[in-house]
């Protein structure tokens, strides 16, 4: 009998995104596999259930829990989505490894070997894999978008017959994924772009994208390609050279995160008020508390003039696209678990080790693994 895969509808409110997409049904073929799809799965990312041929459809997600041997997901599933999920069987998908117990705790009891896209090494051989980086890339070049249509002011420098208008000043904190796609957008759209990042190495990747770097004699390298936390001391200089180039900007964008911890406040609402009236600031941390003091996840703030907008769920925004990375992520990790038709777990292999969360029974993640012993509780 060929391995079942579950393509549940997301239910968690602002998810517009799906875990396949109908350009990947007949790799999924060449894999062995059947999908199970859930009728109306891929709908909001504008996708009819005709469109993916040679899919069984079924009427619910728990009908497609009862039987598959793998799920895909985008959001982690609910504690009670959890409990449904067939024991033994195989989930895949964003699972926030840093919170969720209860939900951890029903996929331990249940035997369910969960990989979690958050934890994907940064590897070279895992680029393909890397979903953080798809869904990052298409918020920066989001964040660029809105930071345009917000502003009052428009980018490009333009010369006509009523004069000459100056580009606008765009400041780009976090140059990771997002924000090196942030810079390239801006600029593309004829802004004049300054970008920070406490990872030194970035400068000549800001560079490249015609930014200019901004040096505060900060640099925080952390592991696995991420910024370590600041000290206070180290936040304080920081801020002190980041304020006056946020002060002069029309438009900032900030997309310093920490996985698994608060975002770290960048920008105080003493900075914001030396900012001139009609600027803008795309606050991409939202979701995790934001990157600026006065960010309110899902709502525009407008403080003395200056407006400060902190989006949700920003690639279901672009849902169709981000679909298609984040599927075509899924499916490479897909390719190294089943082989010639048959789930091979390989625990020598780094990616699938890295990626784990839970399997037979135990948590493998370390970090989860000590928070669950600990008795905490999120």
């Amino acid at each position: 009998m060929a391995i079942r895969v579950a393509v549940p509808r997301e239910t968690q409110q602002g998810e517009r995104r799906v875990a396949l997409v109908p350009s990947l049904v007949k790799q999924m073929d060449k894999l062995g596999v059947q999908v199970l799809l859930e009728k109306g799965a891929g709908l909001e990312s504008g996708f009819e259930d005709a469109d993916y041929e040679g899919v069984k459809l079924v009427d619910s997600a728990e009908k497609a829990f009862q039987q598959a041997d793998i799920t895909l997901k985008v959001q982690p599933p609910t504690v009670e989505e959890s409990g449904k999920l067939k024991k033994g069987s195989i989930l895949v998908g964003f699972l926030t490894p840093h919170e969720g117990d209860s939900r951890i705790r029903t996929l331990v009891k249940n035997r369910i070997t969960a990989f979690s896209m958050e934890l994907v090494p940064r590897i070279t051989r895992a680029q393909a894999i890397d979903a953080l980086s798809s869904q990052a890339s298409i918020s920066g070049y989001k964040a660029a978008l809105l930071a345009a249509n917000l502003s009052p002011r428009l980018f490009p420098m333009l010369t006509t017959a009523a004069g000459t208008i100056k580009p606008s000043r765009v400041v780009v904190v976090g140059a990771g994924v997002a924000g090196l796609q942030a810079i390239a957008t801006a600029k593309r759209l004829g802004a004049v772009v300054e970008a920070y990042d406490v990872r030194s190495a970035t400068k000549e990747q800001v560079e490249s994208l015609g930014g200019k770097f901004i040096d505060t004699g900060v640099k925080a390298e952390g592991e696995g390609g991420y910024a370590r936390e600041l000290s206070e001391e180290e936040q304080r200089q920081q801020a002190k050279v980041l304020a006056d180039h946020v002060a002069r900007a029309d438009a900032v964008i900030t997309t310093a995160a920490i996985p698994g911890r608060p975002a770290p406040k960048i920008i105080d609402q003493a900075t914001v008020e030396r900012m001139k009236r009609g600027a803008v600031i795309i606050d991409l941390a939202a979701e995790t508390g934001g990157n600026c003091a006065l960010t309110k996840a899902g709502k525009e703030v407008n403080h003395n003039g200056v407006l400060v907008y902190g989006p949700k769920h920003v690639p279901s925004s672009l849902c169709q696209h981000a679909s298609e990375m984040y599927a075509r992520n899924l499916y490479n990790l897909l390719t190294l678990i089943v082989k010639e038709g048959k789930i091979a777990l390989d625990w020598e292999d780094q990616v699938q080790r890295d990626s784990c969360l839970t399997h037979d029974g135990e948590v493998r993640h370390g970090p989860t693994r000590e928070r669950l012993e600990g008795g905490k509780k999120s």
